[in-house]
């Protein structure tokens, strides 16, 4: 997400009731092995490198994966905004014993997902949901009940998320178990910035923000309840994570380092 390369017309057509939204065009691009999706714009919304489907190919998306360093082994994993399923199939894959549930409203990234960005099928612990992720926040059934939310929500103006209240960040919060995390991508180049982060530290006890990426690429960490943030734990939680995943954690624990200071 916000990146900018020419994009190809390859559009994903599909029929919708006149009440719902209108939804920009669903295009693609490829360049050296890696697919690219677009909202018929330059700005990439996700990407897969071909010979590798499952691994998070941007760099703020693995930044996305930062809440594994406190959470080892979550039971419920939400992802509001499916982009190219990037953070979905890994989450899928690399944890079995998790119940995954992406939230997507536009039925034509759902339908590119599956064609085009090999979206594993739906089974008895994956489901993708064709609604709005508002609406999901809000849903009494869902709160209290996700040890993760990552939150991904751009159209195709890419001029921060499209869901940015206070009101909707603490309806996020809500849906968190204790010590539950939420990853949100970020623009950190445009006013937005400043007015998403206000709203995650009215409805979190905790907001840490990684250092920038990509073309203003930032990811903020909100905690439903403060962690701790013990220096060697971390890095040798780090560690595992590298051994296992080869995410690059280490770099994550110096991230959030660099948060803290900055925030001071």
């Amino acid at each position: 997400m916000l990146i900018k390369r020419k994009s190809i017309e390859l559009a994903e057509s599909s029929r919708r009731p006149a009440r719902k939204p209108k939804f920009a065009p669903v295009t693609l691009s490829e360049q050296d092995g890696v697919r690219y999706l677009h909202f018929g714009t330059e700005w990439v919304q996700g990407a897969m490198r071909i010979r590798k489907p499952d691994w998070p190919e941007l760099e703020y998306a693995q930044q996305m994966m930062a809440w594994m360093l406190f959470i080892e082994s979550p039971r419920r994993i939400a992802q509001l905004g499916l982009g190219a399923a990037t953070l979905t199939k890994f989450c899928y894959r690399q944890f079995p014993d998790a119940l995954v549930t992406a939230v997507e409203l536009n039925p034509s990234v759902i339908a590119i997902c599956n064609t085009m960005f090999k979206l594993p099928p739906e089974d008895e612990r994956f489901n993708v949901l064709e609604m709005d992720a508002l609406n999901f926040v809000e849903d009494p059934e869902n709160h209290g009940a996700f040890d993760v939310l990552q939150c991904d929500l751009y159209d195709a103006t890419a001029k921060g998320p499209v869901l940015d209240t206070p009101e909707f960040y603490r309806a996020c919060s809500d849906c968190l178990a204790p010590g539950g995390i939420m990853t949100v991508n970020l623009f950190g180049d445009h006013p937005s910035y400043n007015k998403n982060l206000k709203a995650m530290k009215f409805a979190f006890d905790r907001v840490i923000c990684l250092p920038e990426v990509h073309d203003g690429n930032v990811v903020a960490l909100c905690f439903k309840n403060a962690p701790q943030l013990d220096s060697a734990a971390l890095a040798a939680r780090a560690a595992q994570i590298v051994a296992a995943t080869k995410l690059p954690a280490k770099s994550w624990v110096k991230g959030l380092q660099a948060g803290i200071e900055a925030s001071r």
